[in-house]
């Protein structure tokens, strides 16, 4: 088995294959904008708006969270619950509808309890004061950058060897890397934003397009409080705050479908990013911007993933424009299943790849 392309959907498919006992090569190159390395790593779907395909994929992505990240070592998973926060009492009441709607289905969710500014500046001591909040006790964060290292560490861990630098197919199927061609009894691309250039040769037009997002990172000074204890923040728009141990606040982000390949920090982006961080959290402007991160987003005219099988032998893990560290470890594991051969348990129809 080859897997092209070592993001989380790669490393988390190269995981599952080797978990099953197949020789995996994963082969790619050193990209700047890899999305899984600027991603921001929050795990509650339960709190989108998605009310087509993609939320039962996520909402099955988000219980198997506690699943898998179990099995690694050093995955930095960590439930630490959410807040979706507002001014607005009708756009709250409206969450907390939503999410007790879900919580039937979704255990995972947690207690959901209204909060107002004083509790909600409890949990979160930068917010703005006249922000409630609803809170769900199972929201989660991660660190993509080490999730997927955990994932590659173990895949190797169980064979699993790696051909770094940039591979390409040929006209007739063939994959050749620096070194030469690589053979394999089945391909799986899960290459992100670069899928649809790889797949060209093939004569495969694959949708994707990169959409940049700019994500900020902030280092409080003199934090009393245990910032490794705060919720993640989601106020009613597509911007978020969510905090790691350490005084490390991390806001993003800017979603730019017209930015191409184009790996730079802009002054409009930092300003969106900074205007939305300050206007939820007013408290983070004595803090450090030590960093903003790019990373392209694998994006589709639909916005749902693409996974499944193109051809027999030839299978694609891509298109999850902003959700891949939530979503994408769970495709991996049923992308690997329809890889070997298998029925992945799980109905994928909503995003096989010919449905454009």
């Amino acid at each position: 088995m080859l897997v092209i392309g070592s993001g989380i959907g790669g490393a988390a498919t190269a995981w599952h294959l080797a978990a099953r006992g197949a020789e995996v090569v994963v082969a790619d190159a050193a990209r700047p904008g890899t999305a899984t390395e600027a991603g921001a790593g929050i795990v509650s779907p339960w709190t989108s708006r998605w009310e087509d395909a993609l939320y039962p994929l996520a909402a099955a992505a988000g219980r198997y969270y506690r699943e898998f990240t179990a099995e690694l070592a050093d995955s930095s998973f960590e439930v630490v619950g959410g807040m979706i926060v507002s001014a607005d009492d009708a756009e709250l009441a409206e969450a907390q509808e939503r999410l007790a709607s879900r919580a039937a289905d979704a255990p995972e969710i947690g207690e959901v309890r209204r909060l107002d500014p004083a509790q909600a500046r409890e949990l979160f001591p930068a917010l703005a004061p006249g922000l409630g909040a609803v809170h769900l006790a199972g929201a989660g964060r991660v660190d993509g950058h080490l999730l997927r290292r955990a994932l590659l560490s173990a895949a190797e861990r169980r064979g699993a060897k790696f051909v770094e630098g940039e591979v390409a197919f040929r006209a007739d199927g063939t994959v050749v890397s620096p070194d030469g061609p690589l053979e394999a009894d089945s391909v799986v691309v899960a290459a992100g934003a670069w899928s649809r250039e790889l797949l060209a040769p093939l004569g495969i037009d694959l949708p994707v397009t990169p959409h940049r997002g700019q994500i900020s990172h902030f280092d409080l000074p003199d934090t009393d409080t245990d910032t490794a204890a705060w919720p993640v923040v989601l106020p009613r728009t597509s911007h978020y705050l969510l905090a790691f141990g350490g005084g490390r606040v991390v806001a993003g982000a800017t979603r730019e479908a017209e930015s191409g390949f184009d790996y730079r920090v802009t002054v409009a982006g930092q300003r969106e990013v900074l205007e939305n961080a300050l206007t939820v959290a007013p408290g983070l402007a004595d803090a450090t911007l030590t960093e903003t991160r790019v990373g392209f987003r694998p994006g589709t005219p639909d916005g749902l993933p693409i996974l499944g099988l193109l051809r027999p032998g030839l299978a694609v893990s891509t298109g999850f424009g902003a959700g891949g560290l939530t979503n994408a470890p769970f495709a991996g594991k049923l992308v690997a299943a329809m890889a070997l051969g298998e029925d992945p348990g799980f109905d994928l129809s909503p995003f096989a790849p010919d449905r454009f």
